[in-house]
């Protein structure tokens, strides 16, 4: 069986996936980035080779990706991100011709064809407005964990418009919206309607053609896949395997290479320096 790794280092979290030769997700994993870039990515890859019951050193190929790609020191190449979860996507959905990623520091909005290829794209990349972190700053003014604020958003029945979608000066907005007596899911509510303009009018500049996918850790927040689809007025493709996509098409990108004989950019294929540490972070496992 030939096995192909994708490592995607994100600014928050880092995922790693390894795809068998059919293109089957055996093994995933899910960590914290923290301040260790390259420790980070080894240890979700060494992570994902145990839960598929095989050694790293089996992964015939590995492929790094995300902000972080360049830290991938056991990877055989880096590609894009864009590139990526055009192919991840294209992988889970098919039809997909529009892919929206937003992630901790960045939103993108990417055109596709119909074997994933990437025909244009447009990314926020100079502020963190319309990102998990203006999320994650609401969240903590509010007083909620990140995981909560989603779900209730869905509860506004009257949410508040926002002066600004500035991830440093959203805290001032919030705290005045509560001193009025606005209730907190109208607050959430506003808060992922415009985050949802913002990216609407972001993915606007390269065309939005049916199917579209949702991709990254935000896609996570049904929150923000209700107050998307409201803006556009379509619906959008998100699994439990959304968060992974980008991994995914590296995985796939490595695994193409490895099949057709690639040579191997850097070290031998999938080799871990011997010291990378176990994680005790829980692991998602094949299914």
């Amino acid at each position: 069986m030939i096995y192909g790794g994708g490592v995607d280092v994100g600014s928050t979290q880092t995922k790693a996936i390894i795809l068998s030769e059919d293109r089957k997700i055996v093994a995933r994993c899910l960590i914290n980035t923290g301040a260790n870039v390259s420790m980070a990515a080894e240890r979700a890859f060494r992570e994902a080779a145990t839960a598929a019951g095989i050694t790293p050193e089996s992964v015939a190929y590995v492929v790094g990706t995300g902000y972080g790609r360049y830290k991938v020191n056991f990877g055989n190449a880096q590609i894009t991100e864009i590139s990526c979860h055009a192919r991840g996507a294209n992988l889970l959905f098919p039809k997909t011709r529009t892919v929206i990623d937003m992630g901790g520091q960045d939103a993108k909005g990417i055109r596709i064809g119909e074997d994933g290829d990437v025909k244009d794209f447009v990314m926020n990349d100079k502020c963190a407005a319309g990102t998990g972190r203006f999320l994650s700053n609401s969240a903590e003014t509010v007083g909620l964990s990140l995981d909560q604020i989603g779900p209730i958003s869905l509860g506004a029945k009257k949410p508040v418009r926002l002066s600004t979608v500035c991830a440093v000066f959203v805290e001032s907005d919030i705290m005045s919206y509560l001193a009025e007596g606005k209730t907190v899911p109208d607050i959430l509510g506003g808060v992922h309607s415009a985050i949802a303009a913002r990216t609407v009018a972001l993915v606007r500049r390269v065309g939005i053609d049916p199917e579209i996918t949702f991709t990254g850790g935000v896609s996570r927040n049904i929150g923000m896949v209700k107050a998307l689809e409201q803006k556009l007025g379509l619906p959008v493709n998100v699994c439990d395997d959304s968060h992974y996509i980008g991994a995914i098409g590296a995985a796939i990108f490595a695994l193409e290479r490895a099949m057709g004989g690639a040579s191997a950019g850097s070290g031998k294929p999938g080799q871990v320096p011997a010291a990378a540490p176990k994680s005790s972070l829980p692991i998602a496992g094949a299914q």
